[in-house]
């Protein structure tokens, strides 16, 4: 039995991409910053939130794919509000960035994210 003093810490299926049109939309329309391992593309989407897309190039095993969308999934739990407005955002990720923490991945997208903030 689930203990009721314990909010929840999931992250709830609307707050990801899931079709295809809306992938398409987002690398098509989007602002895309390219860091070393991964790209990271948005646009804003007109909704209270943000949401996210994971797309993992050059991976073979399905075991490491998910791996690293589990770990970008919880980093984005984490920091659901790393970009204002909100916006649908796609993280593209490369075979060369095996991230094995939602730290390391911050530590990857803050700095993309540092250009974009006002001075």
């Amino acid at each position: 039995m689930p203990d009721k003093g314990k909010a929840r810490q999931t992250l709830p299926k609307v707050a990801l991409l899931s079709k295809p049109k809306e992938f398409q939309a987002v690398y098509r329309n989007g602002k895309r910053l390219r860091g070393k391992e991964f790209s990271l593309i948005f646009m804003p989407n007109g909704l209270h939130t943000n949401r996210l897309g994971i797309s993992v190039h050059g991976v073979k095993r399905a075991v490491a794919r998910n791996r690293i969308k589990r770990i970008i999934r919880e980093f984005y739990r984490l920091n659901r509000q790393f970009i204002s407005p909100s916006s649908d955002i796609v993280i593209a990720v490369r075979k060369d960035f095996p991230p094995d923490s939602p730290q390391e991945v911050e530590r990857a997208v803050r700095p993309l994210l540092h250009n974009l903030l006002p001075a």
